[in-house]
């Protein structure tokens, strides 16, 4: 009778649904020189992180990679235990999170999103090199759709010129508002937004949109935040990016871009050699995870009542 060989790695189990793809340009995106799919694959993991890698080994390119997608499509785990697992993963070798600053056709400047993934682990310099390859490779600019130029008709009466539309909220504002949609930990009011709203525009100016703002705000949140306006006005400070770096003057008609890497965890913006493991400084700390709860241990003098009790039972007949 024949055998059926099955794969060791735990596979996550497969939705009815087709994955979500990300909008084009982002999303998962396979590493070259990988090995070829065994049954060896992702063994020195974890029985979470195996499962969890085997199901992003079997997405196709473009999937969405962010957590909360993944998280709905893994009954198993929240969104806290799917971030975690990312987490390892990137430690592990097998993923980096990459962002690329595009400029298209037109002088439209925009950044992509893009996680890296390799079935086969692969060290900081690998990864390093990658970045350096994604940084001298040429963008491939998506086609701008020109619509057809409508006809001139003569205008056969005087109109009253429009009323001017109402300005609405800038984006930094907009960015905010939409925080405690994405995390109802961080909820905003209205006049918090507002006192918010510089230094939140200060990432704007960094070429930075409203996805990574918010992505950079929600990642890693503690369990429970008392202060949801103090919390974000630190991480508005902490976690600010850097300015892009100034790019060579392009040729005509060329595409200009920039690569870097991010922290896995919190999405913070760096050089491959200042992100070891994928991760930033702050969330390679040993206090980075969440710690158990300290035993309290009782006092001198509730240690002396215990050790009296204990001789009074020992005199009992």
């Amino acid at each position: 009778m024949a055998t059926e060989h099955l794969s060791s790695a735990l596979r996550a189990p497969a939705s009815s649904r087709p994955y979500p793809m990300a909008n084009p340009g982002y999303g998962k995106r396979s590493a070259p020189d990988q090995q070829p799919r065994c049954g060896a694959d992702f063994m020195m993991l974890p029985p979470r992180e195996r499962s969890i890698a085997g199901f992003i080994d079997q997405l196709p390119d473009g999937a969405a990679m962010d957590v909360k997608g993944l998280a709905k499509q893994l009954p198993l785990y929240g969104q806290q235990a799917v971030g975690s697992a990312l987490k390892a993963l990137s430690v592990a070798g097998y993923l980096r999170r990459v962002r690329c600053l595009v400029t298209g056709e037109g002088g439209q400047v925009r950044w992509v999103f893009r996680t890296f993934w390799s079935r086969t682990a692969r060290d900081n310099e690998w990864w390093g090199n990658l970045v350096g390859t994604e940084r001298r490779q040429p963008t491939v600019v998506e086609p701008v759709v020109v619509q057809p130029v409508a006809p001139v008709v003569p205008q056969q009466r005087t109109q009253e010129p429009a009323p001017p539309a109402p300005e609405g909220p800038s984006p930094a504002y907009a960015a905010l508002a939409g925080l405690g949609r994405a995390d109802a930990r961080l909820a905003l009011s209205a006049a918090d937004c507002a006192v918010l709203e510089p230094s939140a525009a200060e990432w704007f100016t960094r070429g930075v949109d409203a996805d990574y703002l918010v992505r950079a705000l929600v990642a890693g949140l503690p369990a429970q935040v008392d202060s949801p306006v103090g919390f974000v006005r630190r991480r508005l400070t902490d976690k600010i990016p850097p300015h892009a770096p100034a790019a060579a003057p392009p040729a005509p008609g060329s595409p200009v871009r920039s690569v870097m890497m991010e922290c896995t965890k919190c999405g913070v913006p760096g050089r491959a050699e200042a992100l070891p493991d994928g991760l930033c400084r702050a969330c390679r700390l040993p206090g980075d995870e969440p710690q158990e709860a300290a035993v309290e241990l009782p006092d001198e003098r509730d240690v002396r009542t215990y050790v009296a009790g204990l001789r009074d039972l020992l005199k009992a007949p």
